[in-house]
């Protein structure tokens, strides 16, 4: 932890001494996010005027920076489902290398696990969740430090990912609801040559069966592939428990 604290410094609204017990009550979220979202903005800058290469350089910038590291911990250890554990429920004996991130210096010190070097992604604990049909849909809960480096592999892959993708896709996009599909189908369908019918399409078990080949060559076909294949092959293969 004593490496990252100068590095803290820069988004601490504190002027006494700060230890690695107390250095995350007294983090600026607004410098924080304001740090990420300006290399975030560059990143979009360079996708738009085709620089890729300078693109890809910029997200092992966002990757390695103490501002994306601190922003993807908030993220796994404040939202909603923090508190669902993956392999670090299990008992002791058939843990692999699993912990929790409940307490302030627990938080401050997992800076440090958020290494691409060396990374290896544990296994995920399946869990099944009760659908509207009667039936079960199974989900894997990765544990937390694997859950962190998603976060922050997404943070550098957002901004490619809103650029380059459809004006009309709604589904996982960031700052889109439903309220926007449904604010654009009205204005398809209010015009007096409007479609007169509408598909609904579902693929069944969409996740549990794509490929995990494909995914990696998909990101390098949108040249939005930042070179870490290593780790989202690893991500998308971990073994259950």
């Amino acid at each position: 932890m004593a490496s990252y604290l100068p590095a803290q410094y820069s988004v601490l609204g504190h002027s006494a001494p700060v230890t690695g017990k107390t250095a995350w009550q007294f983090i600026r979220w607004e410098v924080v996010e304001r740090q990420v979202k300006a290399l975030q903005a560059r990143i979009v800058k360079a996708v738009q005027s085709g620089r890729w290469n300078k693109a890809k350089v910029l997200q092992g910038i966002l990757s390695h920076s103490c501002a994306g590291k601190l922003l993807a911990i908030r993220r796994v250890t404040e939202n909603s489902g923090h508190r669902t554990a993956g392999i670090d429920s299990l008992p002791r004996t058939q843990r692999v290398g699993g912990q929790t991130w409940d307490t302030p210096l627990a938080k401050s010190m997992a800076i440090e696990q958020l290494q691409n070097k060396g990374y290896r992604a544990k296994p995920v604990r399946r869990i099944y969740i009760p659908k509207p049909n009667g039936k079960k849909r199974p989900l894997g809960i990765p544990t937390m430090r694997d859950r962190a480096m998603q976060a922050l592999h997404l943070l550098t892959l957002d901004p490619i990912s809103e650029t380059l993708a459809d004006a009309n896709s709604y589904g996982f996009r960031s700052h889109r609801s439903c309220a926007d599909a449904i604010a654009r189908c009205f204005d398809i369908l209010a015009k007096k040559n409007a479609p007169q019918w509408i598909l609904e399409g579902d693929i069944k078990g969409c996740f549990d069966n794509i490929s995990h080949q494909c995914l990696p060559a998909a990101g390098r076909d949108a040249r939005s592939y930042t070179g870490r294949q290593k780790n989202v092959t690893a991500m998308a293969q971990s073994r259950i428990l």
